[in-house]
């Protein structure tokens, strides 16, 4: 089973980098971002090992979550492996989900 980042998730892990960079450190930063790469892992022997995602049940393309820290892994199966689609801050508000998930996958 492959990982496989949309552009889009990619760079909302950027962005968490790039703010936790600014106002921690860089250490902070790397931490959070090894993590977040880290709890992918089980998703190349276990696909579905991450709850449904109940803000995402409406595009009916069966997205799962694993939960790091304060953020959701948001990820679906796809022919090729697992496609990891967005990383969210659960400290936000969930319906920002759904309007981040009409953006293009790819």
């Amino acid at each position: 089973m492959k990982i496989i980042w949309t552009d889009f998730a990619a760079n909302s892990l950027l962005e968490i980098y790039q703010f936790y960079k600014a106002s921690a450190n860089i250490n902070v930063a790397s931490r959070i971002r090894t993590n977040i790469f880290n709890a992918t892992k089980q998703l190349i022997k276990h696909p579905l090992s991450g709850q449904l995602e109940p803000n995402l049940i409406r595009l009916n393309e069966e997205h799962r979550y694993l939960v790091e820290g304060n953020y959701k892994i948001i990820y679906k199966r796809v022919k090729e492996g697992v496609l990891i689609t967005d990383v969210f801050d659960t400290r936000q508000d969930p319906r920002k989900m759904q309007i981040r998930s009409k953006k293009p996958s790819r």
